[in-house]
């Protein structure tokens, strides 16, 4: 998969909600994605539900409430959000520690923080990340995706694998024949029918975990809202909110690559602040963007509208309320054939070819090959995207720093010096060696029409370099700077040495 620059507007193939609604084959394309999405889903909120130390049954209802909510609120139609590994991974020492009392609180604090994120419009700083980090986002979570379906095809009973090759096969090769209907569900369905009327003794949903019983009610708050509390769970619910947004926002970008649209990243954010408040109200804990979900949902089932996601959380409704005993009876070597589909699909195999690592710069293979190995090592996209962005900017600083260049000219008893490139922390640090004090002549003219000051470290270094030539009695002048140079020059000149 290619990651390409988002387009400017939206095409025309793709259909709104209003237009999915009114036409029956887009309304059953949309239904049918949400339903293999869903099972898609099941697993892995169970599993994470086990790392948060909450019940199975939590999590699947607050990625209900998640999913309906950012079916109506989102700003990024047809993805999936649940409650999720990295959210899980943040909050799973406050729970073992503290008690899952707190866990309300906690998540309720975060939605608020997101619904300011995106209230005050910091979405945008997403702008910022480098195509070399997403390509290398998307390549370690192919491989995170892959490596997580190994335990269900390893060390299985035998009869396991016909069952992995038949779910391959469906989903291989059943979009030849048609695509009137996702063929991941459709080899789910059968996969499991087999199982359950051949009586296979093979691992299943329900081994991961009890999905049975009643709905929960509104989660009690059990702990006193005071400043102790506040000091207890806000470093938990920073860490929510920014790794729940860093996930959906880069999740978003990923689903306006492949669909060729365009979402609001504001309301996105908001959204899930909201959406988070409401999980954590009923259900207990929070969730983000599902990546791989939302893979499966857009690739495989070419789902484009809200409608999928709806039907998702709808559908997961139901099998918990209605049809436990059914989804407890998947085989996980379905579900795990399909995610490991969906993971090869993933990852952009274009740019770890040998012919595109020679044509591309080492500072971008760098920082793709960077953020893929932060992320595999520590299971968490959201760092490695992190690691892979500050060391996007540190070669990027490096990079510009040497295009700064000065040039000495000495004509009639005055020399002039010609700088060229930005002025910053990282090329205006050595401008001060770039002149010649004890040499120069009385008169000397720095020439910055060729430059522009971007920070206070300039200015600062400018100060000096003024300060050194009238220790040798010098007069010096600078010339040529823009306004908003000039402007930030005046101010700061001075005041800083």
């Amino acid at each position: 998969m290619t990651v390409t620059p988002t387009s400017t507007s939206t095409p025309a193939s793709s259909p709104t909600t209003l237009q999915a609604l009114r036409n029956p084959r887009l309304l059953t394309t949309e239904a049918l994605a949400g339903a293999v999405t869903t099972l898609a889903l099941i697993p892995e909120v169970i599993s994470f539900s086990v790392i948060a130390g909450v019940d199975p049954k939590v999590s699947l209802i607050a990625s209900v409430v998640l999913a309906i909510s950012m079916s109506i609120l989102g700003g990024r139609p047809a993805m999936i959000t649940a409650a999720a590994g990295a959210v899980a991974l943040v909050v799973a020492p406050l729970v073992h520690t503290h008690g899952v009392e707190y866990l309300l609180p906690t998540v309720i604090l975060a939605g608020v923080i997101q619904i300011l994120f995106g209230v005050l419009g910091l979405a945008r700083i997403m702008r910022f990340i480098p195509r070399s980090v997403m390509i290398g986002f998307v390549n370690a979570l192919g491989i995170l995706i892959f490596a997580a379906q190994l335990q269900h095809v390893l060390d299985v009973p035998v009869m396991v694998y016909p069952l992995f090759a038949l779910t391959l096969l469906v989903v291989l090769l059943l979009p030849r024949i048609t695509k009137a209907v996702p063929a991941p569900l459709v080899a789910i369905v059968l996969v499991t029918g087999i199982a359950m009327f051949a009586h296979l003794s093979v691992p299943t949903v329900g081994d991961q975990g009890d999905v049975s019983g009643g709905l929960p009610g509104i989660t009690p708050l059990l702990v006193p809202l005071d400043l102790d509390t506040l000091r207890l769970i806000l470093p938990t619910a920073l860490s929510v909110a920014f790794v729940g947004l860093m996930e959906t926002l880069l999740t978003a970008k990923l689903v306006d690559d492949i669909t060729d649209t365009r979402s609001h990243k504001s309301r996105e954010s908001w959204a899930l602040g909201v959406a988070n408040i409401l999980a954590g109200c009923w259900g207990g804990i929070a969730g983000c963007a599902m990546i791989g979900q939302t893979v499966v949902n857009v690739k495989l089932g070419r789902a484009r509208t809200r409608l999928s996601t709806f039907f998702a959380g709808v559908m997961l409704l139901i099998l918990v309320t209605v049809l436990s005993d059914l989804m407890e009876a998947i085989p996980m070597v379905a579900l795990a054939a399909v995610m490991m589909v969906v993971a090869v699909s993933t990852v952009d195999f274009h740019s770890v070819r040998p012919s595109t690592l020679k044509r591309m710069p080492w500072s971008e293979t760098l920082v793709m090959l960077t953020t893929v190995v932060v992320v595999v090592a520590t299971n968490n996209l959201a760092i490695g995207v992190a690691a892979g962005a500050l060391l996007a900017m540190v070669l990027f600083a490096r990079r510009i720093a040497h295009v700064t260049s000065v040039r000495r000219l000495v004509t009639d008893g005055a020399a002039t010096y010609t700088v060229r490139g930005p002025l910053f922390f990282g090329s205006s640090n050595d401008l001060v060696e770039r002149f010649t004090y004890a040499e120069d002549p009385p008169q000397v003219t720095i020439d910055l029409s060729a430059a522009q000051i971007w920070d206070a470290s300039t200015v600062a270094a400018l100060d000096s370099v003024q300060t050194k030539y009238a220790a040798h009695d010098i007069e010096v002048r600078f010339t040529g700077l823009d306004e908003h140079s000039t402007q930030f020059r005046d101010r700061l000149t001075g005041t800083l040495n």
